[in-house]
Formats: C-alpha cells, structure tokens, sequence
C-alpha cells in the first residue's frame, strides 16, 4: 500500500485518540478523528463560564515522561508546548475525627509524617514502596509496554526477574494492612484503588504500583488546565494533515472478508479505512460491528462513575490546598454503598481540586474555581434528577462541613454539576462507569479488551477501558502499544 493510500479512522476524540491520531500522522497515515461532541478531548474537557475555566475530567497527571515521548514521537519537545509544574503538597487529608496532615511531594517531610502518624510508619511505608518498585519494573517492561495477547519477548522475559513473591497477590487492602495499623494511613492508602474506579477490598494487590507511582513521581498541573493538552495535541495534529470531524456519530464499522472497510456516520456518509482505531468504551465495539442481541454491561461489572460539583468562587480560600481529599467516617459502609447497595453514599469521601491555588490564569482577579467530586455507583436505573441531585449536594456539602474545610456557599459565583447520567449520555459509558469494566480479579486487571480485535482485521482499540487500563499516563500508553501493533501487523 502506498503511502498516500493509508488511510486510519480514530472513533472518538479521547486523549488516546488524540494521541494515536498524532502517532500515525507523524509517520505519514492520513488520519480521521471523528468525534460525536461539539469539543474534542471525550473526559478530559473543559467548561467555562464567566471568566472561570474548569477541568471537566482528570485533575493532575502523573508519569510525566510518558507525555514527553508522546511529543518526542512527534519531533517536538514538550516543554515547547505544555508548562507542567509539580503539586506540592499532593494532597491534604481530612479525617472524620479532626486529625489532619498532608503529603508533601519532599519525601523527608513525608517520612517525618509518617512517624508522627504512626510509630515506624516510616519504615513501613519505604517496604510498600520496595514493593510498588518492584511491581513498577515489572509493568514498564511488560504490561506498560505491550498487549498480554501478544507473545512474550526476551525483555518481557528478562522482566520476570522483580517479579515480586509476598504480598503482591492477594488483596490491595490485606496488602495495606500488612505494611500499616493506623487506621488513617489505612484509609489514605485504600483511597487510591478509586484512581481506577475499584473497590481495595476487589482489586488485586498488584495495584499498590498506583501509590507508588504517586509518591515516586508526583502529581503535576499544566498550567491553563488539563485541557491544554488536548488544544496541543489538536495543533500537532493539524499541521500534520489529521482531520477533526466534531458532532460526528459514528454508527457502523464495516468490514469486508474479515477486515476493516469503512466506518459510517450517523448522516449516512460512509468513509473507508485501512484501519479504524476504537476510542470508547469497548463494550458498545459489537454494536458498531453490527454484531445483534449484544448485552449492556452488567451494572455489577461496571467501573465506579463520579457525581462533580464544578463552582466559581468571588473570593480566594487562602487556607485550602490545591488537593484536598474528606474521608467519610466509615469508608468500608462506604464501600457497601458504592459496591454492594449500589447507591450514592449516605457519607461521601470528598475530593476537592482547587487549580487557581496554584494557576491564577483560569479566574477572574480574586476568585477560585473548585473541583469537588465524590464516587457513585454507575447505575443505568438512576435517574439523578433535580431531587437526587439536590440530595447528593447536601450530603457532600456536609461531609465538608464536618471535616473542616471552608465554608463558601454564600461566595458562589458559577456552578454547574456532571452525574453519572450525564457521563454516561455525553460519553457513550454504561452508567456513566469511567473507567469501563472494574478490576476486580486477577482476569479483569490483566486481560482487558485487547487493543487488537481478534477476528477482525485492521481494528484496534485505544482508552481506558481497554489495556493497560485507566489513568491519563495508561490511556497514553495504550495509543503507543496500538501505534507499535499497527507497524507491526499493518506494514506501515
């Protein structure tokens, strides 16, 4: 095939889609992003009112290097485009009981926390790490870096050697309890199995990598917001000859003698394709496929969705950190409700992101813009009208209330709120689930919807419903492992 004839389709504007638009536009694919909004980027968005800017999905990055290569693929250096600047502190905690610390990024400081927190807390904390970078070796020359469906190579064999052998294959929590007896380092450490949607009582203990990777690396801020990077990855990509097509429904991907042909839109107009890459949730692929009497994900398999209050303030809340995260009083009934009731929290953990403590280019002189959200169940039966909101509001409000953060009800200036149904209409997710299907279990951590289809010629998936997962890091990942698979089986 020459190479005006290469031909690729992206399904959805993701940051994976965007990601691997750019990846093939740079090796010379003509390449399509269809996207059914009006604004790229899928969760990762932005909304504006008023002079305030916020973030509509991820609020910080990690793995900051994986960005980097993506703008290296590219020829471009990523500090020509994107200024990151590390969070620091990471995070503030909030507890039921009054008591309180942060987590700084200097890991002496953080150490010297720990200890007051809990006697060797210290020296606990560093056997988790030896364990997360045990476990971090292992994935970055492993899962990180191919699909589990292809076969193993001599670096994933040679990897094998940090295989860790105690406490890395039972449960996340019994792992957490193992290395911890407070019960505020256990309610901290327990927290970050929601990075990924997941219940610490379900998910594998391989996931202590997610707190590793955090304390390792850090968590960093794009000055402008996140959205900035979709706005970069959308120039690149246009002086490149990429095609952003927006308010663009993709309903069908034919295929012909059991390969990609063409993807049809919603209007009718059919456009062909060597190859289509699916940026969406996996579940919905066999519809487009054409594929009749395909079942929704059941509600039990779902990821966990999110319930967001986004809020301009008139005013500067000088005591607040960039992160600050409520923990309800008791998280494992809180866990019920998210997993096993299937309800919004009678007491919600409540995460606020601030990013004008830390960017004062996204308000007007003198305000804040708050990211406030709590977890939900990713139900489709939920209607989350105006008294389920209202509801929701009032819970989280008083879970802030009780933990101490400042009061601003009365400084609101501009607000709007995202549900589950919300998530769940705008971005073609069952329920609203983020992250796809949970990782409860070994077979839904590790073998996810592979990034190749296995019947079906030329088509391949990118997100974070499929491998290596959810995150902004993985997502990104993933558009590099399909870029690999696509030269490799592709010839191009």
């Amino acid at each position: 095939m020459s190479r005006s004839q290469r031909r690729a389709c992206v399904i959805g504007a993701g940051l994976a889609g965007m990601a691997i638009a750019l990846r093939l536009a740079t090796r010379g694919w003509r390449v399509s992003v269809f996207e059914h909004n009006q604004s790229l980027g899928g969760k990762m968005n932005r909304w504006e009112c008023d002079g305030f800017r916020f973030d509509t999905g991820p609020s910080l990055i990690t793995m900051p290097w994986v960005f980097e290569e993506l703008f290296t693929s590219a020829g471009e250096r990523i500090s020509d485009h994107l200024d990151l600047h590390p969070i620091d502190p990471m995070a503030h905690y909030l507890f039921d009981d009054g008591k309180q610390f942060r987590v700084d990024a200097s890991m002496p400081q953080w150490l010297s926390t720990l200890r007051e927190v809990e006697p060797r807390g210290d020296i606990h904390f560093l056997k988790m790490m030896r364990l997360g970078s045990r476990l971090y070796e292992l994935s970055r020359h492993t899962f990180f870096r191919r699909s589990v469906a292809e076969p193993p190579d001599w670096e994933t064999l040679a990897a094998l050697r940090h295989l860790p052998l105690r406490r890395a294959w039972g449960s996340y929590q019994n792992t957490i309890h193992s290395f911890f007896s407070s019960s505020y380092l256990r309610q901290l450490y327990k927290r970050f199995p929601t990075y990924v949607g997941a219940s610490p009582r379900q998910i594998p203990a391989t996931f202590t990598l997610i707190p590793y990777l955090e304390h390792a690396f850090g968590g960093w801020y794009v000055t402008g917001g996140l959205y900035v990077i979709i706005e970069r990855l959308r120039e690149l990509g246009e002086k490149r000859g990429v095609g952003y097509l927006s308010n663009q429904q993709v309903t069908r991907i034919h295929t012909r003698s059991k390969r990609v042909e063409s993807i049809e839109l919603a209007d009718g107009s059919v456009h062909p394709c060597s190859v289509a890459i699916f940026n969406g949730d996996a579940s919905i692929l066999p519809a487009l496929l054409g594929q009749p009497g395909t079942p929704p994900m059941p509600e039990e398999h779902r990821s966990l969705s999110g319930f967001v209050m986004l809020i301009g303030l008139r005013k500067r809340l000088s005591t607040a950190s960039h992160h600050t995260v409520c923990f309800s009083a008791d998280y494992d009934n809180e866990f019920d409700d998210l997993f096993l009731r299937r309800r919004f929290p009678d007491d919600p953990t409540v995460y606020v992101c601030i990013p004008s403590h830390s960017d004062r280019s996204v308000v007007p002189p003198d305000g804040e813009t708050l990211f406030i959200m709590a977890n939900a169940p990713a139900n489709d039966h939920d209607l989350w009208d105006r008294s389920m909101i209202n509801t929701a509001k009032t819970r989280i409000l008083s879970r802030l209330a009780k933990s101490g953060f400042p009061a601003f009800e009365n400084e609101i200036a501009a607000q709007s709120v995202l549900t589950p149904r919300t998530m769940a209409e705008r971005y073609l997710m069952p329920g609203g689930a983020i992250y796809g299907n949970h990782s409860h279990g070994w077979r839904n951590a590790f073998f996810r919807p592979p990034n190749k289809h296995k019947r079906i010629g030329g088509l391949y998936c990118v997100g974070g419903s499929t491998h290596p997962g959810g995150g902004t890091p993985t997502v990104l990942l993933s558009a590099r492992i399909v870029s690999e698979m696509i030269r490799k089986y592709e010839g191009m």
